[in-house]
């Protein structure tokens, strides 16, 4: 829906002067305006769209294996035909993404080669594993409500494409971290055993779940400029502190204790204060040391060489169709 302005021809008015281009741009930014495909942009602000859109893809599409190792194993009937629907959204939202990262001239084999490859980033949470079915709740309510808070700003991004494509995912995501709190709470509420397995699943989650929001202020290399082009609405930290905010009740709420021993209200601030993060881990985790990192990559690789028949026939079945039109445009 989107790709179609891809070829259109600059209009005659455009500026010629790269300040002047510069100057209009941001004018536009700064207006709230959207830019759409077919707009002049600087070539840094397409890259860098083109970098967090691709994250976002690649997230979504490995983000499927940790929650699809649970689906044989469900609890009942209605929660694996809950986990199927959730697991197909995903893919889904990767599909949304892949096309909006198209329309700034990339192709999304491109895209999917790079993750393939290793080069790719994708969120770090996704390499941790999923050891028990209070996971798989864990991750709708801490994961899935952290994307909600990083996503829902998203929204408003100032690439029309990308804010378009985010308000479908956002509705899905609501409904994933309100699956995930229903686990919760229909374990926190069972027996003993239940209950230690969902406070083991926070205990091993929550850390991650904060580290999903990027590395803090002073360290990240592109919020300043990503807040500027209003691509990204709040930093790293006021997100995270956002979830943190709206999280700890929750987590009271299920009689389930935050693993954080410095975590306390400041009444003062009106938030929570919470212990230092170990991004010692966060990065060795984003340079493929994480639990799973082999692991997922090898299934994204395996699944790829095993649908090339797929990609095969259908591009072979293309050129038959396009040939068949000349064809009879000939004729």
């Amino acid at each position: 829906m989107y790709t179609q302005a891809l070829d259109a021809p600059q209009p005659p008015s455009a500026p010629t002067d790269e300040r002047e281009r510069l100057e209009r741009f941001q004018a536009r930014i700064d207006a709230d305006e959207k830019i759409e495909p077919k707009d002049w942009m600087p070539e840094a602000y397409r890259q860098t769209l083109i970098r967090q859109i691709a994250q976002h893809a690649h997230s979504e599409i490995v983000g499927m294996l940790p929650e699809g190792n649970w689906i044989t194993r469900a609890p009942s009937l209605r929660r694996k035909s809950v986990l199927i629907a959730k697991v197909q959204d995903e893919g889904g939202h990767g599909m949304y993404l892949y096309s909006a990262a198209e329309t700034l001239g990339v192709a999304r084999g491109e895209l999917v080669a790079q993750l393939l490859i290793g080069r790719a980033k994708y969120s770090s949470i996704f390499n941790y594993p999923t050891l028990t079915w209070a996971d798989i709740g864990t991750i709708g309510w801490l994961v899935d409500g952290a994307a909600i808070m990083n996503q829902i700003p998203l929204c408003r991004c100032s690439y029309g494409p990308y804010a378009r494509a985010m308000v479908r995912i956002c509705k899905e995501e609501s409904f994933h971290q309100r699956q995930g709190y229903e686990i919760m709470l229909t374990l926190a509420g069972g027996s003993a055993e239940q209950r230690a397995m969902a406070q083991d699943a926070l205990n091993r989650w929550w850390w991650p779940s904060l580290m999903m929001f990027g590395p803090s202020d002073t360290d990240s290399k592109h919020t300043a400029q990503s807040m500027r082009w209003k691509i990204k609405r709040f930093t790293n930290d006021e997100l995270r502190q956002r979830f943190i905010d709206a999280t700890v009740p929750q987590a009271e709420y299920l009689g389930l204790m935050v693993p954080d021993p410095e975590l306390r209200w400041d009444e003062t601030t009106g938030h929570y204060v919470h212990g230092p993060i170990d991004w010692s881990e966060f990065h060795a985790v984003l340079k493929g040391d994480g639990p799973c990192n082999r692991e997922r990559l090898a299934a994204r690789r395996a699944a790829h060489e095993a649908g090339r028949w797929v990609r095969e026939a259908a591009a072979a079945y293309a050129e038959k169709q396009a040939a068949s039109a000349r064809d009879a445009q000939a004729g």
